[in-house]
Formats: C-alpha cells, structure tokens, sequence
C-alpha cells in the first residue's frame, strides 16, 4: 500500500491538507474519509488499517488546523461546504469507486454529519479538470460513522437543561481554539500557575485570565456562549436516508447527544453504547471486559452498510457495565412502568412488558425500600462554596448541609440496568433562578464509590414556590452485584464542571455577583425512576450491529 500527501481545493480556493492510504493494486475501491481538526497524521495507522482491508483512506486536516491554511473557525459552515468539496473530490479519482463512507469522532464525527447531511448545492466544481458529470450523487457520502458526536457549540457548551459546562469547555478551547496545533496539557498548567482560574466571574471573560497563563489571545471564546440554538444536526438527521453509526459510552459527556442522533435518525440506524469515556476503547480505563475491536466492527459495518446488506431499522447494544454483556435494546427516552403499578426495587427484575426489554423501577425517597434520607432535606446552596464534581466524597454532617443526600439499603440481588433514568423531585428555592444537580453514585459492600450517574437543570420562577422536576440521568449501561447501595446527592452546583449559578436571575455567563440559595427536597413527592432489564437479551456486539 502507498500514503501521499494532496492538498483537496474548496469553494474559497482554500487547499487542504490530505493523507491518501491506497492498496496496493489498481480496481477502484470504497473510500472512508476523516476530516479531523486533531491532526491527520494521527490517523496515519487507521488510514493503514482501513486499505489493509481494500478502502482508499483519507485523513485531512479542517480548514486552519495543522497543515490546512486558512483560519480556523470551530462549528461554522464551511466545514459542511469543505467536506462536501472532498467528497466531490474523491469520486472524481480514478481509484474511486463512487462510494465514500464519512468517518470521525468527537468534532470530527460533527464534520462527517455535517458532510453526510449536506444539500446538494455544497458540493460543486473543485478545480479545472473537474467534471461535473464526476459528481452524480454531489458531496453527500453513502454512509456514516458518528464516534462520540460534538454536535455543536450550543450541545457542547451546555447541557440540554441549560446550565453551561464549564471545564470540559475551558480545558477544549484552551488546547485547540484560536490555534494551528493543540496543547492537551495547556488547561492543567493554566491551573497550576493559577489554581482558582474556574472560579473567574464572570465566565465570558475567562479567557482573559486564561490568556496570561497560555501567552496567547482566545478571540472566540466568547462566541462560544452566545449560540443557544441545539438540536439542528439531530433534525436533519431525521431525513436522511443513508446509514448511521453512531458509537459512543455511558462515561462520556456526549452521551445523550449520541443516542439522540441515533433515536431521530431516518435511515438505517445503529447504535453502540459501551462502558466508555469520550476516548472509547482508546482509555486506559477502559474495562477490559468490555473491549471491542473497533476498527475491524466499522469495517464490517462499513462494508455491510454499502452493499445495501443492513435492515432498515433502529436497533443497538449497550454494554452493562464492565460485565462482558451486551444487551440489544430500543432505549426509550424515558423509562416505563412495567405495569400500571410501579415496580418496586425489589421486584422489578421479575416483571416485564409484553413487548418491551426495560421494566422501570421506582425508588421513592420516603420509603424502606427506596431511598432513605440521611440528612439534609434543608441545605444552602452557596456559589462561594459550591458542591464539587470532581470529589465523590459527601459530608457526614446534616448540620450545615450543602447538598440533599439519601442512601439505599443493599441490593438482594444483582441488577442490570439498560436505559434512561430520571431523577422526579419536588423541590424549592427561595431565588428566582436556581440549578438543581442529581448524582447518583454505587457504593460496593465495602463502601468503595463509583460514579452511576448524572443529571442537572436549571429552573427559573418565584422564589418559594414548590415545583415538580424532572432531572434526566442520562442512559445507563451497568450490572449492580449484590450487596450495592445507591447513593443520591441534589444539590445545586456541580462546580468545576459546571459554571456556578448566581442565583439571582442573571445570564450565568455574564453575572458577577453571587448569591446563595435555601433548598427544600420534598421526600414524599420525589423519587429515582431506573431502567431495570427485565428480559435479559444478551448478544454479541458486531454481529447485532452489523444485521
């Protein structure tokens, strides 16, 4: 096989930067393409293993990232226009065979959605020997591979309930906005230099404190917080009509972006979820049980999805935990009850759905069975000493509560869990604008804990008034031995994670004065809503995904 640099033109004359891994041989062949702001040639071992199994593979560089010139500018339409102008590209070749399967991962994956979701007005003539007849089916590849979808500014730099995520977005634009390169270590020398960074007020002028610590300007920082409109890929994506993949884990942050994409998507869909962070199988944390190899499933995937070999359906897999089992599921966006008497804990493993492979288990926070309160049904939510999501320790003492916290008695017995959970809580706050953050953590006979889960929203309304909240947890993938106990945190900052709420009405980003806030969690009209496997479909993770 042979790889060269070319440099693909588009629309605005900008030439980017491309690594070509052919076979060897002269038949045309499929094409997989990357475009990557992360540099392609990190990709040169995938480029080798994809024409090691007869694809033309491409690894390029986005526009204004590495060996692209041009500027870089995260999100916008040219990477829906460039990517289209490359595929265009590729079919023109003479080793091509017409069909292109768009892959990518985090940002990247955004780039393959984008191009696979293109109109066809943006792909359009790319050089002087181009010959529009080349471009019978425009820049809109045959299929799609989504690894840990970014789908946007708004998807990234909030959470769908509103409040704004604070450090995965300092440390992303500290290591790759407003640069040619990346520097993934440029945030945690930010802080070493300046410990209480986070803590800038108000957040949209971060990057000027950050700025000292890097020796270098973030312009686009605070563009990142103006764009409010979400959802647009996960739209489009209902009237497309080629395959998806969309693979992503239970541990990365994107999660739910990931099984949107696949629930909304309107062709054949499919949809991996294991024990993973946003780096898959690549973590070193990665549970061993749980690997899959991932390349050798997206070529299978690949080639099934270009011979027209997939069903037309919406199915996937989803990993419990670190068990080794795969269990297919439909994943609901939200559970439902087994029958129309809600399953308790104990006892809803037995029960199931006529046609259904989740049974929703209710875990009341006022009962014996449920989830008992410990202390702090009364706590102050104070910005200037903010519940820390980067501590899984909890506080013994209920008298100067900071959080509400409830703990389960042992499981009987081992429990799987496959699908959405929600936390439903009635609660107050005595300030008009207020987050509510539910942690939901295991905790092995030893008392060892681990993180389950985790949701937050923001609310606003009159002080004082009670409300009824739901709180999505996002979709879980775990096999509970016996003998765990569930512990339950509300509180109401999630702080590095999440950007503290001021809580007196003002944008969060903008705000520079803090306020604290009295809770009151209502036990009797609140409760945890898990998504308990009733029918046990245990599969094999390629073949299901790949039917």
């Amino acid at each position: 096989m042979s790889t060269r640099t070319v440099y693909v033109p588009t629309p605005d004359g900008t030439a980017l930067a491309t690594d070509v891994c052919l076979p060897d041989g002269t038949r045309p062949l499929p094409a997989v393409l990357i475009r990557t702001p992360y540099g392609r040639e990190a990709h040169r071992t995938e480029l080798c293993a994809w024409a090691a199994h007869g694809f033309a593979a491409l690894a390029q560089d986005v526009c204004g990232r590495h060996g692209s010139p041009g500027e870089w500018h995260p999100y916008r339409d040219h990477e829906r226009t460039d990517g289209a102008a490359t595929v265009a590209w590729v079919r023109a070749q003479a080793w091509s065979n017409g069909e292109v399967v768009a892959v990518g991962a985090s940002y990247a994956a955004y780039c393959a959605l984008v191009t696979a979701l293109a109109t066809p007005e943006a792909a359009c003539d790319t050089g002087p020997d181009a010959d529009p007849g080349d471009f019978h089916r425009d820049g809109v590849p045959d299929a799609v591979i989504a690894a840990v979808p970014a789908l946007g500014l708004t998807e990234t730099a909030r959470e769908p309930g509103g409040p704004e995520r604070l450090w995965a977005r300092a440390g992303w634009w500290a290591a790759h906005g407003d640069r040619r390169d990346s520097d993934p270590d440029a945030l945690a020398r930010a802080l070493a230099d300046d410990p209480r960074l986070l803590e800038h007020l108000p957040v949209a002028r971060l990057a000027e404190r950050l700025a000292a610590s890097l020796g270098r300007e973030l312009p686009s920082w605070s563009g990142l917080w103006a764009d409010r409109a979400r959802g647009r890929l996960v739209a489009l994506g209902s009237t497309a009509r080629l395959p998806l993949l969309a693979v992503g884990g239970t541990r990365d942050p994107f999660a739910e972006d990931t099984v949107a994409l696949w629930r909304g998507w309107g062709g054949p869909s499919r949809l991996l979820l294991g024990p993973w962070g946003h780096r898959l199988t690549a973590d070193p944390a990665a549970p061993a049980r749980a690997r899959v190899n991932l390349g050798a499933l997206y070529v299978r995937w690949a080639r099934a999805a270009l011979s027209g070999r997939l069903e037309p359906t919406r199915h996937g897999v989803i990993a419990l935990g670190d068990s080794g089992r795969w269990h297919t599921t439909r994943l609901r966006s939200t559970p439902r009850p087994a029958s129309a008497q809600d399953a308790t804990p104990q006892d809803a493993t037995e029960r199931e759905g006529a046609d259904r492979p989740e049974a929703e288990s209710r875990w009341s926070f006022d009962s014996p069975t449920g989830l008992r309160l410990l202390h702090g049904a009364e706590f102050n939510a104070d910005p200037d000493r903010p519940v820390r999501s980067d501590d899984l320790a909890v506080p013994a003492d209920g008298d100067r509560a900071d959080r509400c916290l409830l703990l389960s008695p042992p499981l009987p017995r081992p429990l799987d869990l496959a699908g959405a959970a929600v936390a439903r809580i009635n609660v107050t706050a005595d300030t008009p604008c207020a987050d509510w953050a539910v942690r939901l953590t295991a905790l092995d006979p030893t008392g060892r804990a681990d993180p389950l889960a985790f949701g937050i929203v923001r609310r606003t309304g009159p002080p004082g008034e009670a409300a009824d909240i739901s709180v999505p947890l996002g979709t879980l993938g775990r096999r509970l031995p016996a003998g765990t106990r569930l512990r339950a945190e509300i509180a109401g900052h999630h702080f590095p994670a999440h950007a503290r709420n001021p809580h007196t009405g003002e944008d969060p980003v903008t705000a520079t004065r803090l306020a604290p806030s009295r809770r009151t969690v209502d036990p009797r009209g609140s409760a945890l809503h898990l998504p308990v496997v009733a029918r046990r479909r245990y599969v094999e993770p390629a073949p299901e995904i790949c039917r």
